[in-house]
């Protein structure tokens, strides 16, 4: 089977939303990872319907699909990387990274979108981590409900350094969170040594609601260009053709903005000619 590919916005952070969308077309991609930020479908700004409308529109015009991500840096707090999350100790924050997920989740229904990624966060220093899982359990099920309505995928992505940094991490809060889908980050199995990519597709093939592939080296969580780490991208590739996996394999380039431009084509160009040896 062929698969899909998508650009994700995050590496476009440079470009007006239209412009990366029009890049990411342009260059032959089937779909967008859109992160949902301050300055592309920023989900606190007025009339988030009617804007979530006309992407949707755009995006059919362009004929590409779409996931949402939720990993925005500063959306929330201008002060604090990534919070507050569904780990932060005050019971105001965890409300609002909820209120943001069910703003993606709703931009996700509007759009049509495959799945909804979105990560646990770092438990802050002193924090228990038992009373951390308890919050994270108590967000992700009230979230899963919210998606569940809308019908909407929620997939959860393991992200190294967060209290659900590993697979074995995911399959532990999932086991009592039966609606909840993996949303595999084929990279950062190389940083946590956990499993190789490969291995990570097939063992939960079931499992994935959306897949992410960028180059990487080992035990260093740093998002590169195809060619400049050590990721096994034929064997990551064919294991999702043998899984069958339909939905968008979604590349992140998140420190590639600056040169989107020429990153956004190479990267298809690079996962073509990939694709070409790998076995049907």
């Amino acid at each position: 089977m062929s698969l899909r590919f998508a650009y994700n916005t995050n590496g476009a952070a440079n470009h007006r939303l239209d412009d990366a969308l029009t890049l990411i077309s342009e260059a032959g991609y089937d779909g967008v990872a859109l992160t949902l930020d301050h300055h592309h479908l920023d989900p606190f700004a007025p009339d988030l319907a009617g804007r979530a409308g006309r992407l949707a529109r755009r995006l059919e015009e362009l004929g590409l699909g779409i996931v949402i991500e939720t990993g925005a840096r500063f959306l929330l707090d201008p002060r604090s990387k990534h919070e507050p999350t569904l780990v932060s100790p005050e019971p105001e924050g965890r409300a609002r990274r909820l209120d943001f997920l069910v703003r993606a989740a709703e931009v996700a229904a509007a759009t049509g979108a495959e799945a909804v990624s979105f990560w646990s966060g770092v438990p802050r220093p002193g924090v228990d981590r038992g009373e951390a899982r308890r919050w994270l359990l108590e967000g992700v099920a009230a979230y899963l409900e919210r998606t569940e309505e809308l019908d909407v995928v929620a997939a959860l992505e393991p992200e190294p350094g967060m209290l659900v940094e590993t697979l074995d991490d995911f399959t532990g809060l999932a086991a009592g969170l039966p609606g909840l889908r993996l949303a595999l980050d084929t990279g950062h199995c190389l940083v946590t040594g956990e499993r190789e990519p490969a291995a990570a597709v097939g063992e939960f093939a079931g499992r994935l609601g959306t897949v992410a592939i960028e180059d990487m080296r080992r035990g260093v969580h740093e998002h590169l260009p195809f060619g400049e780490g050590e990721m096994d991208v034929p064997g990551v590739l064919g294991a999702l053709r043998r899984a069958r996996f339909g939905g968008l394999v979604c590349v992140e380039l998140s420190r590639e903005s600056h040169r989107a431009h020429e990153a956004v084509p190479e990267a298809i160009s690079y996962l073509k000619r990939t694709l070409e040896g790998v076995a049907a």
